[in-house]
């Protein structure tokens, strides 16, 4: 099995999704112990956002663009082969503003490439990467999950489109809320979080 893991968070060491993605990653190996793990850290080496010079590396742009993007070109090709040949995608993914951190946005519009991970039809667009688990260590400081506050969630309704739109049906969250009402509170809510990846890596 081919693991990608990725982290977003801007927190460091103090990151919960880089402490619940761990911990995913592995529950994942220790379930299948001849597994390979590839890791990016989106916010310690930053993926440079969407330009149209880059974009036009794997999209119809129009215009001319210059040389010097041949280097961010393959480097959208690396990142798109890198997801596509990965069984189980783990995603650190804190919510910001009430959507994903920008690492990474930037990350998903690399990867979102017609004719590699979707392609146009008559009928309109067809997820190609199909077949595979996406597993998100979703990290909030407040509680989104239900109430007042579903309203506001862009994080992982974010996702589950997106990964949707891919192909990808089988996308699972692994959830620590209130993780900014207290250090009790916090503590508590990993804890549970926790709890939950043995169901999300085995079922």
């Amino acid at each position: 099995m081919q693991i990608l893991h990725l982290d977003s968070s801007l927190q460091g060491d103090a990151s919960a999704s880089r402490e619940l993605g761990r911990v995913i990653v592995n529950a994942l190996r220790d379930a299948a112990p001849s597994a390979q793990v590839r890791y990016r850290d989106l916010a310690e080496e930053a993926i440079p956002h969407l330009t149209g010079a880059i974009a036009a590396g794997f999209r119809s742009v129009g215009g001319t663009h210059p040389t010097d993007v041949a280097a961010e070109h393959a480097r959208s090709a690396e990142l798109v082969d890198e997801f596509l040949a990965s069984e189980v995608i783990v995603i650190g993914a804190p919510m910001v503003n009430f959507s994903i951190a920008s690492p990474l946005k930037a990350w998903i519009d690399r990867i979102a490439q017609p004719g590699r991970s979707f392609r146009y039809t008559a009928e309109g667009p067809v997820g190609l990467a199909g077949g595979r688990r996406v597993i998100v260590a979703s990290t909030r400081g407040g509680f989104y999950s239900a109430g007042a506050g579903s309203s506001m969630d862009f994080q992982e309704s974010y996702l589950s489109a997106f990964f949707g739109f891919l192909g990808i049906t089988d996308v699972r969250f692994v959830r620590a809320e209130r993780l900014s009402k207290g250090a009790e509170i916090r503590a508590d809510s990993m804890a549970d979080a926790i709890a939950q990846v043995h169901r999300a890596v085995t079922l």
